[in-house]
C-alpha cells in the first residue's frame, strides 16, 4: 500500500529543512567564527559536515516517515541524531588533533539542531492547520466492540492533529447494510474480513480497540497478514487518559505487559516546577509591567476598583483569592439575573457570549487573556502555578466525584490543557477531562508544550469571551 502523497511530500520537506539547517549553521560559522588559516578550506569542511550529518540522521532514524508529524518521538530522534553528529565530529577532531573542529562539534551542530527544530515546528503547524480543515488525513478501519469503536471515533474527531479519520468499522458479528452505522461511520463487516477490506479500500491504518474474543493470537495473525502492505496497526490498550510518561513495558514469561507507575508530584520534578513558576512569573512581571500599569490606569479612569477578587479552591482543597483585572461594569452581579437565560458557561461557570456587562476594554482584555495577568502575583504567593488545572469554584468542588478530586493534587494554573484546547468554547465534561488528563500525565516537558501553545491561543484570541 503506497503511502499518502502528503506524507511523501512532508518527509521530503523534513529532509530538505534538516540539510538546510546544517548548511546554514556552517555558513554562519564561516562568516563569524572561522579561523583565518582555514577560510579557504571551509567550503570543503561544510560539505563534509553536510554529507556526514545526512548519514548520521539516517542512521538515527530521524527521517523515518512513520515518526514524522506528531508526538515527541520525532524530536527525541532529532536530538539524538545531532548529539551523535556532534560526538562524531569531536572524536575525529581529538583523534587527528584537529582542534579547529571543536567549533563544529560545539557550535555548528547545536545551532543546526535549533534551526532544524524550528523548521519541523513550522511544518507541523502547517500540517495541523490543513488537518483541521479536513485534509492530509489517514483513512482508519476501526476494529472492536460497538462501544469501544464509538469512543475511538469520538477521540479521533476531537484530535484532528493525529491525522486519523475513521471511515469504516468492523464489529464482532457485524453485517454491512443500509443504515448500519456507528457515529455516522458505516459498518463494513465483521472481524474476519479486516484484511480483505484493507486491500479493497486501501486503508492506511487499522485501529484495534477492545473486542470480546479478540485474542493476542488473532492480533498476531492480523499483523502478519498486513506485513509489507504499508498499513499500520494501532492497538488501543484501553488506558485512554494515561500517557507514555507513566507507562513502562515489562515482560512476563516472555510476553510484554504494561506497568502503570504513579504520577510524580515530589522530588526533582516538583523542584523544577517550583523554580519554573517563580522565575517565569518574575520574568513575565518584568516584561508586562508597563502594560499592566497602562491597564490599571485605564480601568481607574473609568471608575471603580482595578482588580476583581474571586475565591477559588487550590491544591489540597485550600481556598485562596484569585486576582484578575476588572472587566465588567460596576454592579455586574446585580445585573446577572436579567441575562441568566443566555448562559453558555461550562457547568457551574457563568459565561455569556457578548455579555452586556463587559466593558469595551474588558472585551479586549478577555480576548487576549490580559485580564489574567494579576494572577502572576498568585503564582509568586504559591497559591497558583503557571500551568495546571483550571482554578475551580467552591460550589464546583463540593460536587466533585473521586475522579474530579484528582484535580486538587496540584496547584491550579494560569493556563493549562483547557486553555489551549478551546477555552470558553469547551463543554463542562471536556474541561474536567482535560484537567484530569493533565494531573495524571504531568511532566515538566508537558508544561513547556502548554506554555508554547498558550502563546498562540492568546494571540489568536479564539474561544474567549
Amino acid at each position: 500500500m503506497a503511502r499518502p502523497a502528503y506524507e511523501v511530500r512532508y518527509a521530503r520537506a523534513v529532509r530538505l529543512l534538516d540539510l538546510l539547517a546544517i548548511g546554514a549553521s556552517a555558513g554562519l560559522y564561516r562568516f563569524w567564527g572561522s579561523p583565518a588559516p582555514w577560510r579557504g578550506a571551509h567550503l570543503d569542511l561544510g560539505l563534509a559536515t553536510l554529507i556526514v550529518g545526512a548519514a548520521v540522521l539516517v542512521a538515527a532514524g530521524t527521517w523515518d516517515a512513520e515518526n514524522l508529524g506528531q508526538g515527541t518521538f520525532e524530536f527525541n530522534r532529532l536530538f539524538l541524531g545531532f548529539v551523535w553528529l556532534g560526538i562524531l565530529i569531536a572524536l575525529v577532531g581529538m583523534g587527528l588533533k584537529w582542534n579547529w573542529l571543536r567549533p563544529y562539534a560545539f557550535g555548528v551542530v547545536p545551532i543546526a539542531f535549533a534551526f532544524a527544530t524550528l523548521g519541523r515546528l513550522a511544518l507541523r503547524h502547517r500540517l495541523a492547520r490543513r488537518r483541521a480543515a479536513g485534509s492530509c488525513m489517514r483513512n482508519v478501519l476501526a476494529v472492536g466492540s460497538r462501544d469501544a469503536v464509538a469512543e475511538l471515533i469520538e477521540r479521533t474527531r476531537r484530535s484532528t492533529k493525529s491525522g486519523l479519520e475513521v471511515t469504516g468499522v468492523c464489529l464482532p458479528g457485524g453485517t454491512p447494510g443500509v443504515g448500519t452505522q456507528i457515529n455516522d461511520v458505516p459498518v463494513l463487516g465483521d472481524m474476519s474480513c479486516v484484511v480483505e477490506l484493507v486491500h479493497r479500500f486501501g486503508y492506511h491504518v487499522v485501529a484495534v480497540a477492545h473486542a470480546p474474543g479478540w485474542s493476542s493470537e488473532k492480533l498476531h495473525q492480523l499483523s502478519w497478514d498486513l506485513e509489507g502492505s504499508g498499513t499500520s496497526v494501532v492497538v488501543d490498550p484501553g488506558l485512554m487518559d494515561i500517557g507514555g510518561s507513566r507507562l513502562r513495558v515489562d515482560t512476563l514469561d516472555g510476553a510484554p505487559v504494561l506497568r502503570l507507575v504513579e504520577p510524580k508530584f515530589a522530588g526533582l520534578p516538583k523542584l523544577i516546577k517550583f523554580a519554573t513558576d517563580i522565575v517565569g512569573a518574575l520574568v513575565l512581571l518584568a516584561l508586562t509591567a508597563p502594560l499592566m500599569i497602562g491597564i490599571m490606569m485605564t480601568i481607574k479612569v473609568q471608575g471603580g476598583p482595578v482588580f476583581y477578587r474571586h475565591q477559588r479552591i487550590g491544591k489540597g482543597g485550600t481556598p485562596f483569592t484569585m486576582l484578575k483585572f476588572r472587566t465588567m461594569v460596576l454592579g455586574a452581579e446585580q445585573m446577572r439575573a436579567a441575562i441568566v437565560e443566555h448562559d453558555h458557561g461550562a457547568g457551574p461557570l457563568f459565561k455569556v457570549v457578548n455579555d452586556p456587562r463587559v466593558t469595551r476594554l474588558g472585551r479586549f482584555l478577555r480576548k487576549h487573556s490580559l485580564d489574567e495577568l494579576p494572577q502572576l502575583f498568585n503564582v509568586l504567593s504559591g497559591s497558583m502555578s503557571l500551568v495546571g488545572p483550571r482554578p475551580p469554584l467552591p460550589t464546583e468542588v463540593a460536587g466533585y466525584d473521586r475522579k474530579a478530586q484528582r484535580r486538587l493534587l496540584v496547584k491550579p494554573g494560569m493556563t493549562g490543557l483547557w486553555q489551549v484546547s478551546g477555552r470558553s468554547d469547551l463543554c463542562w465534561e471536556d474541561t474536567k477531562r482535560l484537567d484530569c488528563r493533565y494531573v495524571e500525565n504531568w511532566t515538566p516537558l508537558l508544561d513547556v508544550v502548554i506554555l508554547w501553545k498558550t502563546l498562540g491561543a492568546v494571540i489568536r484570541g479564539s474561544g474567549a469571551y
